[in-house]
């Protein structure tokens, strides 16, 4: 498949804060790492953390302005606007490093300071 066209439903799974449709591009294995926080291993612990991260925000919605391949691994920078539960919104930027078998992710890395979105406005 296209690594466009890939990177697109990866995000629509995302922004749509579907947790199944985002395990969907996992391996069973999957190592993921989101900004600072330890690395998780496999993808029932993958799920139930990006479930616990969409109930604390209200929406989110990924802006992909560039993307690389090399290989098996596909890198991709932008920006990414939550809203949060009071309906507030804040945009960071993020990169996103993914290394895939086949069409899914087998090691997942996201490189973003989501403090902002703690932070008082």
């Amino acid at each position: 498949m296209d690594t466009g066209i890939w990177l697109n439903e990866l995000f629509r799974a995302i922004d749509s804060m579907s947790t199944k449709g985002f395990a969907d591009f996992l391996t069973e294995d999957v190592k993921f790492q989101f900004g600072n926080t330890p690395p998780i291993r496999g993808r029932a612990a993958v799920e139930a953390t990006v479930e616990g991260f969409f109930r604390s925000i209200s929406a989110l919605r990924h802006t992909v302005q560039t993307h690389w391949t090399s290989g098996n691994t596909v890198i991709c920078r932008g920006t990414v606007c939550y809203r949060r539960l009071d309906g507030s919104e804040v945009s960071v930027p993020f990169a996103n490093i993914t290394e895939r078998t086949g069409e899914q992710i087998h090691d997942y890395r996201i490189f973003v300071d989501i403090s902002p979105l703690s932070s008082q406005r």
